[in-house]
C-alpha cells in the first residue's frame, strides 16, 4: 500500500489522478474540456438558451423555496441564478469555465440583474475556502452527472458543508433510459471515460441522497420552443430538504 494513501482525501486524490480529465469535469483538470463546450455560443445546445429550468420556477412558484442564500453549482451562462435573483434570491453562482463566467456576466449587465455574483474555480474548493456560510438553496442544474462515482463523496461532504438546516437541495440530472451512460460505478471505471455523463434511476437517486428528505422526484416536463423556461424529460428534477 501507498504509504502516502491515508485519509479518504487521500484515496479521491489518487482515483482522480488514474482518470481526470477524461473522467471527472468538476475539479480544476476539467476547466479546458467545459471552455471548449461554451467557446461557440452559436451552437444548438437547448441550455444555452436563457431561460431557468421549469421545476426551478416551479418550485418558486409552489412557495417551496422562499428566498435566502442560493448557490448554484455549474452555472453555466448563469440562467438559473439570474431567476433565483430575479426571485429575491443572493446568490453566488459557481462555474470552472472562464468562457461561462464572462458570458453569465454579460448576461447579468443586459438585465441589470442585482445579487449575483459569479466565480470562476473548482466548486470543491471554492466552498471549503472562499464561498463561506450556509445556504438555503443548493442547485445543480446538469453538473452531478458528469462526477465520477468516486466524486459522489465530496459532492455529499460539500452538501454536508453548505447547506443550512431546513434549507433545499435541488438538482436535475440525466435519467435512465433517456440520455447518458448506463454503465454501473464497476463498468464506469473498466472503461475509464464518462461517456457524455451518467444517467441515474430514481432508486438510485434516493438512495444516495438518503440523508435529505424527499420532497419531490420527477422527470422535468418538456418545453416547447415557445415557452419562458427550459424543459427536457430525458433529465430527473429532485428536491430535497435538509432536517
Amino acid at each position: 500500500m501507498d504509504r502516502n494513501i491515508r485519509t479518504v482525501d487521500d484515496v479521491l486524490a489518487l482515483l482522480d489522478g488514474l482518470f481526470a480529465p477524461e473522467a471527472d469535469r468538476w475539479t480544476q483538470r476539467g476547466a479546458d474540456w467545459w471552455d471548449a463546450f461554451y467557446a461557440d455560443r452559436s451552437r444548438p445546445v437547448p441550455f444555452f438558451a436563457a431561460k431557468p429550468d421549469e421545476n426551478l420556477v416551479s418550485y418558486a412558484d409552489r412557495g417551496l423555496l422562499t428566498g435566502g442564500r442560493a448557490l448554484d453549482l455549474g452555472c453555466g451562462p448563469g440562467r438559473n441564478a439570474l431567476f433565483l435573483a430575479a426571485r429575491g434570491f443572493e446568490v453566488d453562482a459557481v462555474d470552472l469555465s472562464p468562457a461561462a463566467v464572462e458570458w453569465a456576466r454579460e448576461r447579468a449587465r443586459e438585465t441589470v440583474a442585482r445579487g449575483v455574483r459569479f466565480h470562476r474555480g473548482d466548486a470543491f474548493a471554492l466552498t471549503a475556502t472562499e464561498l463561506r456560510g450556509q445556504y438555503d438553496l443548493v442547485y445543480d442544474s446538469g453538473c452531478f452527472h458528469h462526477l465520477p462515482p468516486h466524486r459522489r463523496i465530496s459532492y455529499l461532504a460539500l452538501l454536508e458543508r453548505v447547506l443550512a438546516p431546513g434549507g433545499c437541495f435541488a438538482l436535475t440530472c440525466f435519467a435512465a433510459g433517456g440520455m447518458g451512460s448506463e454503465l454501473d460505478d464497476a463498468e464506469f471505471y473498466r472503461g475509464r471515460g464518462l461517456r457524455g455523463g451518467l444517467a441515474y434511476t430514481d432508486d438510485s437517486l434516493r438512495r444516495i441522497f438518503s440523508g435529505l428528505t424527499e420532497v419531490e422526484l420527477r422527470r422535468m416536463a418538456r418545453q416547447g420552443e415557445d415557452s419562458a423556461m427550459f424543459g427536457e424529460d430525458f433529465l430527473w428534477t429532485g428536491l430535497f430538504r435538509r432536517g
